[in-house]
């Protein structure tokens, strides 16, 4: 969606910590057109809107240089004569279907003054320009809009929808039982309304939108008929899965074309069957912990089976080793979907009326929240988030096989009895942060899926609000590291070394009181191999305690490499980095 003018003046006050294209993300764009004539600033403004038209719509902000450092520098401003009715007439005239943007001035003391930011609202794609040539916006990318891209359009607009052609045949001759009894349990599971699943078989199915005037499209096959009807009317629907013993030969393996919902019980009941367990205890109880979660499990294969390309001859595979899941189905993502935005994205699928009959039984969300029961499920035991790789004829999600962190599970759940619940956003910063010294607000960015502002303000709350986070100064920037109570809180043990939960606070004040006796003593100051030796702790957590100290005025890090020596801070401003001694 497109941004406010207030957002962008936010953004231009960050040009002077980074460049214009840092801040750059699938809504937003900054072109330099200091050197561009009408003719090059309208061709430019043509192929814009039809890239972020196709893209779902955003704002492009003339006159900013991206890859220039410095407020003054990047901002160059559009010229004078630049008429935005001109290049409003422009888009309008040159773009096939039609896009009508809106235009706003923005003025700056920089430059000429003057800045045209040109807002694009989400249309109906694929847009091309007057010659049929075309771009999507991908990321912060305009890409070619090739066959594959504008089926995927197409598809995400529902205009291309396999599962909502009519099938003709009596419904009763497609019905199953079994196939209607495991939709119903699975709804039920789900609580979906009472006043649905009280229905008869026939009146559910019409309610549901897969059965119209008394014919059943074929996503009534999908979901209720026997795999004899689904041979016929969808064939390409069907799933394997095996169980490797190396990366080219199996041991085991099942097929099948069964019912959606049928097909994702046996499936699922095949992965369980080798998903080991661990039993964890607290107190009295005694907690078991599945090394793949099954609400991980359950949701990939949801959709998998729910946005396959069912006219495409491959099943949906899963395939089992000893160390990892994947879990791969036919068709690429939809739309201008990416694995680097999938996760806060709006929702779109190509099989719109198999997902909204899905969808009203509450198997499937239609906010997009599959994803991230996905990604937290794995979160909150410590584990990595999954992988997935978009092949362009198909998606492959895949779950790393992780020992559970039980320190981390228990500090999630003693937060949710306080009423803190973690975002996935929060449970992706602290994963992150669990082997690794610090992170920026780019690299937050990027784990999280969002814009650097909106990264940036959640680092801040889980500093100031939360009180997870502690905030440094880095040699390139600001920088945020786990405070270290709470890294000696949920850190595994073993990551502490020897088993053993290390004091971070008294390591913390022994570092301190050898630095500040050598500063007194005028020696010079001391190596993380020092540090080490001092307090047990490993490089990284030397890192760690050293750029808290940092942080918080107590300790100046100098020199590079090898010749890095952490001294005593300068209170006194008598510039040599060392405490002169008290009186």
């Amino acid at each position: 969606m497109p941004r406010t003018k207030g957002e962008v003046e936010t953004l231009l006050a960050l040009l002077d910590e980074c460049p214009a294209g840092d801040l750059e993300a699938q809504d937003l764009d900054f072109k330099d057109l200091a050197r561009a004539d009408t003719t090059k600033s309208v061709r430019l403004a043509v192929e814009m809107a039809v890239c972020m038209a196709n893209g779902g719509g955003g704002t492009v902000v003339f006159g900013v240089a991206d890859r220039v450092m410095g407020r003054e520098e990047a901002i160059q401003g559009v010229p004078n004569e630049l008429d935005v009715n001109r290049l409003k007439l422009a888009v309008y005239d040159s773009t096939d279907p039609k896009i009508t943007p809106v235009f706003e001035e923005l003025y700056v003391p920089e430059g000429t003054g003057r800045l045209v930011l040109m807002h694009i609202h989400p249309g109906m794609p694929p847009h091309t320009d007057s010659r049929g040539r075309g771009t999507i916006r991908v990321g912060t990318d305009c890409k070619p809009l090739t066959g594959t891209l504008r089926r995927r359009l197409v598809e995400a607009a529902g205009e291309d929808d396999f599962t909502a052609e009519i099938v003709d045949v009596p419904i009763a001759r497609v019905i199953s039982a079994v196939a209607m009894e495991s939709l119903r349990a699975a709804a039920a599971a789900e609580r979906a309304p009472s006043e649905l699943l009280e229905l008869g078989d026939d009146d559910l199915l019409t309610a549901m939108g897969v059965v119209r005037n008394g014919l059943p499209t074929r996503a009534a096959v999908l979901l209720a008929g026997s795999p004899a009807e689904i041979r016929v009317h969808v064939p390409y629907h069907d799933w394997t899965h095996v169980r490797m013993m190396s990366d080219t030969e199996y041991g085991d393996r099942a097929d099948g074309n069964d019912a959606l919902t049928v097909a994702l019980s046996r499936i699922l009941d095949r992965i369980m069957a080798n998903n080991p367990i661990e039993t964890v205890r607290s107190g009295p109880y005694h907690f078991e912990y599945r090394t793949y979660p099954e609400t991980a499990l359950r949701e990939a294969l949801l959709n998998a089976l729910c946005h396959a390309d069912l006219r495409v001859a491959s099943p949906r595979l899963v395939k089992q080793y000893s160390d990892r899941i994947e879990i791969t189905n036919p068709g690429g993502l939809v739309g201008d979907l990416t694995p680097e935005n999938i996760l806060h994205h709006a929702p779109v699928t190509r099989n719109h009326c198999l997902v909204e009959a899905l969808s009203r039984l509450r198997l499937v969300n239609r906010t997009n929240l599959g994803m991230e029961r996905i990604f937290s499920s794995l979160l909150i035991e410590g584990k990595p988030p999954p992988e997935i790789h978009d092949m362009g004829d198909g998606v492959r999600i895949t779950f790393r096989a992780s020992a559970l962190s039980a320190p981390f599970r228990a500090f999630v759940g003693e937060e949710a009895t306080h009423g803190r619940i973690l975002a996935v956003d929060e449970l992706l910063i602290l994963n992150h942060l669990l082997d690794r010294p610090h992170l920026d607000a780019a690299t937050a960015a990027g784990l999280c899926q969002r814009p650097p502002t909106r990264a940036e303000t959640i680092l801040s709350s889980m500093e100031s609000e939360r009180g997870y986070l502690l905030r440094m100064r880095g040699e390139q920037g600001v920088l945020w590291g786990l405070e270290p109570e709470l890294l000696d809180r949920i850190a595994p043990p073993a990551q502490l070394g020897d088993g053993e939960r290390i004091n971070l606070r008294a390591a913390e004040i022994k570092v301190l009181d050898v630095i500040e006796d050598r500063a007194r003593r005028r020696a010079p100051g001391l190596t993380n191999a020092d540090v080490r030796r001092i307090t047990g702790l490993d490089r990284h957590q030397v890192r760690r305690l050293i750029e808290k100290l940092a942080g918080i005025g107590r300790v100046r890090i100098v020199g590079r490499g090898r010749g890095t020596r952490y001294i005593g801070s300068d209170p006194r401003g008598t510039g040599d980095g060392n405490v002169r001694p008290r009186n």
